[in-house]
């Protein structure tokens, strides 16, 4: 990102990272992150704190995200998914100035709380 003849402006990778799963745990439908093997492996050995469930790649001016989550049981998962999509790529150009290019989504587990369970017991 150039800001005319006053320098650069250069916006990490963490920042982004944070920004968009901040924007995806307050996703309605949305459970949580999943960090997957190879991010626990990242943490345990380097020690550095990594966004948990989300990678990104940032550019001068656009941005493109991965995110993995667990969603809650019973959601349409493609409405959570098409929503997550919208509010992350929203909020980190909104607070970023980036063009997010792409934002993809994995969904890689169901959380089944036991409320959930037992609400579908109780209408049976």
């Amino acid at each position: 990102m150039e800001n005319g003849s006053d320098g650069f402006i250069r916006i990490a990778d963490d920042v982004v990272a944070v920004i968009a799963g901040l924007a995806a745990s307050k996703t309605q439908g949305v459970a949580g992150m999943s960090g997957g093997i190879t991010e626990g492996w990242a943490k345990r050995v380097s020690g550095k704190n990594v966004t948990r469930g989300v990678s990104v790649e940032v550019g001068q001016v656009e941005a493109a995200i991965d995110l993995r989550v667990i969603v809650d049981y019973g959601v349409k998962i493609n409405e959570v998914a098409q929503s997550l999509q919208e509010n992350v790529k929203e909020t980190v150009e909104n607070m970023t100035g980036l063009s997010v290019v792409e934002v993809n989504v994995k969904v890689e587990g169901v959380d089944f709380k036991e409320e959930n369970l037992n609400e579908e017991k109780s209408v049976k």
